[in-house]
């Protein structure tokens, strides 16, 4: 099945409305994810007129209530922290990959991480992925690698690790690695 672009198109304040409306219905968005839905539908995105009606609708979503950038970071935030066990690192990456503003994120990040143990959320994010102790040199990598992608600090790595009997000649190329790496 081929699906086709909606064509572009001059668009009423209210038509758009209804359609930012119907975009938010299906999920929660960013200020930056709805205004970019909405300039793909409008005949020529960069005219006076429809940032103008961009604008409009998303003041109105706001006035409403409908749109928040700061609810959608705390809620995002608390669900990735709760379903996927993902580390802070990994959250602020993906909330700013969305638009959100960075005072919004840390607030909203520091909020859903506070009291909560990176090592002990590291450990339940492996428990999760089903990942056990690794055997050789190559193993640790590995999930020193994974553990990185998934929002954890060196520092949070490298004491489960330690923890684990990992040997101090892996240890030490891992750090190398970070330090080149980042």
């Amino acid at each position: 099945m081929v699906f086709s672009r909606p064509k572009r198109r001059t668009y009423s304040e209210d038509e758009m409305y209804e359609y930012a409306v119907g975009a938010l219905a299906r999920r929660m968005r960013t200020v930056a994810e709805l205004k970019r839905l909405m300039r793909a539908r409008i005949e020529e995105p960069e005219s006076e007129y429809a940032q103008t009606l961009v604008e409009l609708v998303i003041r109105r979503l706001k006035d409403q209530g409908y749109l928040n950038d700061s609810q959608y970071a705390a809620y995002y935030s608390s669900l990735r922290r709760d379903n996927l066990k993902l580390g802070r690192m990994r959250v602020i990456t993906e909330l700013k990959t969305r638009g959100v503003h960075g005072s919004v994120i840390e607030k909203a990040v520091e909020a859903a991480y506070d009291g909560v143990s990176d090592e002990k959320q590291a450990r339940e994010y492996l428990r999760k992925k089903r990942v056990e102790k690794p055997k050789d040199q190559k193993q640790a990598a590995r999930l020193f690698r994974q553990l990185a992608r998934a929002g954890f600090t060196t520092k949070t790595i490298f004491t489960i690790l330690k923890k684990w009997d990992v040997d101090d000649e892996t240890l030490s190329a891992l750090s190398e690695e970070s330090e080149t790496a980042g």
